[in-house]
């Protein structure tokens, strides 16, 4: 994988994605929560064709500034950019735009792992706290 890949991917804000009903704030606005939410897809997706079979992302850290508020049934998207491959780490930076405005922009990081292996050591994390 080579630094360079871009992915965009875009979202109709819901009720689901405000502020408001997420508890991060009392507007009626899109939440800076879902914000991360967005611009993190918009970079795992963009790297998921380049993965080996049996390989995801996952992100590992964000640095973020929303920068304008987006009200419910305006389209939002984010735009990543993969900017740095070292090994397994994978930095993205990233901006967002709503219909009027840029809303968003930041750096991402996310790691390349082992799927099955993941998992199970998430297993047994569980298995511990059932025990």
């Amino acid at each position: 994988m080579e630094p360079g890949i871009v992915n965009e991917v875009s979202w109709v804000v819901e009720e689901r994605h405000l502020a408001s009903t997420l508890g991060s704030g009392l507007a009626a606005v899109f939440a800076t929560p879902m914000l991360v939410a967005l611009c993190e897809d918009a970079a795992s997706q963009g790297v998921a064709p380049h993965l080996a079979a049996g390989q995801q992302t996952v992100g590992t850290w964000i640095g973020i500034r929303h920068l304008a508020a987006t009200p419910p049934g305006m389209r939002v998207t984010a735009r990543a950019r993969l900017v740095e491959v070292d090994r397994r780490r994978l930095r993205f930076e990233f901006e967002a735009w709503d219909e009027v405005e840029k809303i968003g922009e930041g750096e991402h990081e996310r790691f390349i792992i082992d799927a099955a292996t993941f998992e199970a050591r998430i297993a047994e994390k569980a298995r511990q706290v059932k025990s």
